[in-house]
């Protein structure tokens, strides 16, 4: 291995290690219970009234889709008519 392949070599590993010893530490501490978990918080009234009136929007939303939906395939099947005949022209 030349001189500036193991410079690379060393950089990267040593890159490695810099990146990964932090998390691998926190996984430790979480596993050994040394780290309590979060606790569990309870909702917001009002961000659950919230929700729900995002809820109602979407919806109705849905519902508007579906209607423009047929609309749009009930012009699709609808009978074309004919292009209009040009009568009385003469050429000549």
């Amino acid at each position: 291995m030349s001189p500036p392949e193991a410079v690379a070599a060393f950089m990267f590993f040593g890159g490695a290690f810099w990146v990964l010893r932090p998390i691998a530490g926190a996984l430790a501490k979480r596993i050994g219970g040394e780290v309590p978990p979060a606790p569990k918080v309870e909702p917001d009234e009002r961000v659950l009234a919230e929700l729900q009136s995002l809820r109602e929007d979407m919806s109705e939303l849905a519902e508007r889709l579906d209607f423009a939906e047929r609309l749009l395939a009930k012009q699709r099947e609808a009978p074309r008519l004919a292009p209009p005949v040009e009568r009385g022209r003469s050429d000549g």
